[in-house]
Parts: structure tokens; sequence; C-alpha cells
């Protein structure tokens, strides 16, 4: 009976190693095989280093009015990369334009920020967003990842071609992105031709961004590249459960 005891504990304590009395274990340890739980934290270190090196680039130039909900958009993933324009020097203003906007010269808003944007050198990616927008933040990272380090002119949008045929040597005919969401990297900024001329002003302020680029880049020098519209919302943000009116404000 003594020796059946004697051995019940030998082997319970050598699996234990109760006390120490069995000698260092760590060894066999720290040879183990990685579990699970090991992989998926080194993941999601590995991730959040990547986002946060890449959240460093990020601008997002935003265009705003005496309507504009600043309290929604800070409240938002976006906040961290805000780049309001505004029209005068306030708080919270990163480029001022220092003449007053309408509807009708939203283009020469434009001019204002793209002149502005040729200093943030130390950036990468900007998005224009209109004020009654919203985009997947997910979707932002995953461009950003793409098209890092691109030696070529990048911009992202829903492209079309622009009519005018009182412009026909400036901006008829040009390949622009649809305003409420348009990407692009620092190499675009730096080929944009910020005294673009045309007549018969005012003239769509996307179009004209879009004449900047052709004037300035050239097409053919660009790489353009057609936006998920499903992971963007303009006027209305509608997903599973949520259903929000970003421009409740008529003709916003």
């Amino acid at each position: 009976m003594a020796g059946l005891v004697l051995t019940s504990f030998i082997l319970t304590a050598d699996r234990h190693n109760y006390w120490g009395a069995f000698g260092d274990t760590s060894q066999s340890d720290s040879t183990s095989e990685p579990t699970i739980d090991d992989s998926l934290q080194n993941l999601n270190t590995s991730a959040s280093a990547t986002y946060q090196e890449l959240s460093k680039k990020l601008a997002i130039i935003f265009p705003i009015n005496k309507n504009t909900d600043m309290q929604f958009y800070r409240n938002t993933w976006l906040r961290e990369y805000l780049y309001p324009v505004c029209d005068w020097s306030k708080p919270g203003c990163k480029i001022v334009c220092n003449r007053e906007s309408t509807y009708k010269t939203l283009d020469q808003k434009t001019f204002c920020f793209s002149k502005e944007m040729k200093n943030f050198s130390d950036k990468e990616f900007f998005i224009k967003i209109d004020d009654d927008a919203f985009v997947d933040r997910d979707y932002v990272f995953e461009l950003m990842r793409k098209y890092s380090g691109s030696e070529k002119p990048v911009y992202i949008s829903h492209h079309t071609r622009y009519d005018d045929l009182e412009n026909k040597d400036s901006l008829d005919n040009v390949f622009y992105g649809n305003g409420k969401f348009y990407m692009f990297n620092y190499n675009l900024v730096k080929c944009l031709n910020t005294d673009f001329q045309y007549e018969h002003r005012p003239r769509n302020e996307d179009a004209v961004f879009g004449g900047m680029v052709r004037s300035g880049c050239g097409e053919k020098n660009v790489e353009y590249v057609q936006e998920n519209d499903a992971k963007i919302w303009h006027k209305k943000y509608k997903n599973k459960n949520k259903q929000i009116n970003l421009a409740y404000i008529k003709n916003h």
C-alpha cells in the first residue's frame, strides 16, 4: 500500500513540480509551441503598429461652412485627421482662405486648399470629403496599405468626364472625381497645377480639381482608381439598423 501511495505522489509531483522538488522545468516550457492566443496577440500588435504608422500619414481636407456640424465629425474616427478648410481664421481651422465663400465660389476654395496641401510634405495621403458624406475607416486604411510608396500620382474616387463646351481647351472632357469623396497621394499634390486657368466662372469645384490634375500631372501619368461606393455614404448613412440623414438641410 505504501508503495502505491509513493508511486502516486511521484507521478503527481512530477507533473506539477510541487515546491520545485524535481528540478527546473523552464527549459521545456520555453521551447513549447506558441498558442493560438499568442499568435493572435502578435497579429493584433503588428496590425496596431501598422495602423499607427499609417495614421501619421493621413490628412482629411474638410471644407466647412456655417451649417457644418463639426460636433458630429469630431465624434467619429475622422476627428484625428481633420483639416478643416475655413473662410476665416477661428479655433480648429487648419487651412484658412481669408475670403467669404458661397456655393458659387467653391472652385476658388478648391484652389485655396490645393495650394496649402503642397506644404504638407509629411503626409502621404489626403482625402477630400464633403460635410454630408462619411467613409469607412478600414476601407481607407486598406487603400493606404495598397498604394503606400507608389511612385505614381494616385487619384481614387468615382471618376467621370466633365462636359464644358465653353472651356474646350481647359475643362471640357476632364476626368474628375465625385466631390463627396476623393483620395490621393502627395505625388499628385506635388504636380497639381494650382495656377490652372479657365473662363466663364464659376465651375464645378471637383471638375476644377480634375483640371489641375490633368494640366499639371497629365492623365497618362496618373493612376486613376475607382472607389468602392459600398464603403462611402453620401447624404444618407444606411447600414443594418442605422439610418442617419447626413444632410438635414436641403441643398446643403
